[in-house]
């Protein structure tokens, strides 16, 4: 009778573990979105003038051309910490080349150097690359990052709240947004409005243990 009782509890427990796996499988989030945001601040980098710029203006794309693959190789061989620790690294390098080039971009205006055409151009190309890098440090941190999103499976915590976040479970079913979890796009969203606008935007910020309010 125990060894009876031994196999259906192990059946119930290898039946439960591929339930979960499975329900994570579905939810997997897409990272191309992402990767498409990293290249493209490569590629913006490429419309600023060499004044305004360190190294070539193709090292960048390159350089996180090069990190991507690593990072991809990472997360498809189930190396999850890897795959963060470059996934930070990228984003980093891309954060510290923006503020770098603003910075160079703010010594050449009283200068009078470059064209005033130049100067819009880097100014439009900052900022785009801006909101793209605000939208990855969002996406690669709120929630614990897309890896603890997804093991989630449903999002319901985080430091921005999302309007999917306070519906009810039933009309959550009637949306089909019960197994919602915010992906790049959200952040690419957010990260749009805050810097379009200086009113608080949706969703909004929340502060840990402030949720209370």
């Amino acid at each position: 009778m125990h060894r009876m009782w031994n196999r259906s509890c192990l059946f119930r427990l290898s039946l439960d573990e591929e339930i979960r796996m499975t329900t994570r499988s579905e939810h997997l989030e897409p990272r191309w979105p992402a990767m498409v945001a990293l290249l493209a601040v490569g590629g913006l980098r490429l419309a600023l003038p060499e004044p305004l710029s360190v190294g070539p203006a193709w090292l960048l794309i390159v350089v996180v051309g090069a990190l991507i693959i690593p990072t991809v190789l990472a997360r498809r061989r189930g190396n999850d910490r890897l795959n963060q620790i470059l996934g930070y690294l990228l984003t980093s390098l891309v954060t510290l080349d923006m503020v770098w080039s603003l910075g160079l971009l703010l010594q050449a205006l009283p200068s009078h150097k470059e064209t005033p055409k130049d100067l819009l151009i880097s100014a439009a190309s900052l900022w785009i690359t801006n909101i793209l890098v605000f939208a990855s440090w969002y996406w690669r941190l709120d929630a614990g990052g897309p890896r603890a999103r997804e093991l989630r499976g449903v999002q319901v915590d985080g430091a921005f709240l999302f309007p999917q976040m306070t519906l009810d479970q039933q009309s959550k079913r009637k949306m089909g947004e019960q197994c919602w979890s915010s992906g790049f796009i959200d952040y690419l969203f957010l990260a749009f409005n805050t810097s379009t606008a200086f009113s608080p935007q949706t969703p909004l910020f929340y502060p840990p243990g402030r949720r209370s309010w």
